[in-house]
């Protein structure tokens, strides 16, 4: 795993040399073994850098630019191929690497499952964790067919470690009937939107440190084609970055974040891809650190 020298493959946007100097680690998690459905996220991570070439550095929605943000584009970590068990573990090892040295880790996946092992180390240096999940699909099972490494599983193992009022899930429109049943009860759940329901919670977290993880499924397939598990009715490209916006705008601790299931293949234009990269730019310049 390479902490001290530039990813001499492509790199995200205007990424910094320097490991030591950032303040955002960009990282990519290779892993789509476990789908139930369509394989090709491990490629994401790759097309997301490709695509933001064509970007401008400047947010006309922050009204700030990249150049006022030092980050580190790190290359994808080198998950070994078919091994979902070590690849978690690995992924674990990387971000917990990444929290210890202060930095504010930004992942682009691959499967949603590449998000336990990074739960599970950020709630470790921040026990009063409240995690935000964006998503079209509940990711509430134990397990998937007798699989309890399935990227159907990875919020209820955060439920697991972390309970779940410490949860808030957004945007599902698709799962078991247990599932929903168990988000009601459990969870703060809010099916089918994003935006609206957001505005209301987020007066309500105060300092505590979030996590939020983003599948790009959310949206609807008008607006991300690219991508392994498609589930029409989801929220609009317009309205994922307004909730990007609103996050930013609100003031909370935002102590790291992923988007994940860009499945480039899928996708010939490239939109899913090339709207993943802007998202990730209004992150970084929204949620990450300000000078």
């Amino acid at each position: 795993m390479r902490f001290d020298e530039a990813y001499s493959g492509n790199v995200f946007i205007a990424s910094h040399p320097r490991y030591e100097d950032a303040e955002v680690v960009i990282y990519g998690m290779p892993m789509d073994f476990t789908v139930s459905y369509r394989p090709g996220s491990r490629f994401g991570p790759k097309k997301i850098r490709e695509v933001s070439i064509g970007l401008e550095e400047y947010s006309p929605y922050l009204d700030r630019e990249l150049k006022e943000i030092k980050y580190f584009d790190a290359g994808d970590i080198p998950l070994p191929f078919g091994n979902a068990e070590r690849s978690i573990e690995m992924i674990g090892d990387y971000v917990r690497k990444l929290l210890n040295d202060g930095k504010f880790p930004l992942g682009l996946g691959g499967e949603h499952l590449v998000t336990w092992p990074i739960i599970r180390e950020v709630y470790k240096k921040y026990p009063d964790l409240i995690l935000f999940h964006l998503d079209a699909h509940a990711d509430l099972r134990t397990d998937y067919e007798g699989e309890p490494y399935s990227h159907a599983t990875p919020i209820r193992k955060a439920v697991d470690l972390m309970g779940g009022e410490n949860i808030y899930q957004f945007g599902i429109r698709s799962g078991l009937k247990e599932e929903f049943a168990f988000a009601k009860e459990n969870l703060h759940f809010y099916p089918f939107e994003v935006l609206e329901p957001l505005k209301k919670v987020l007066p309500t977290i105060k300092n505590r440190p979030v996590y939020i993880t983003i599948d790009i499924d959310v949206l609807d397939p008008a607006f991300a084609p690219g991508t392994g598990t498609l589930e029409s009715g989801g929220i609009t490209s317009k309205e994922m970055l307004a909730t990007i916006v609103e996050i930013a705008n609100s003031g909370i601790n935002v102590v790291g974040a992923d988007i994940v299931e860009v499945a480039p293949v899928y996708d010939p234009a490239d939109q899913t891809a090339i709207l993943a990269s802007k998202m990730v730019r209004e992150i970084l310049l929204g949620w990450t650190k300000k000078k």
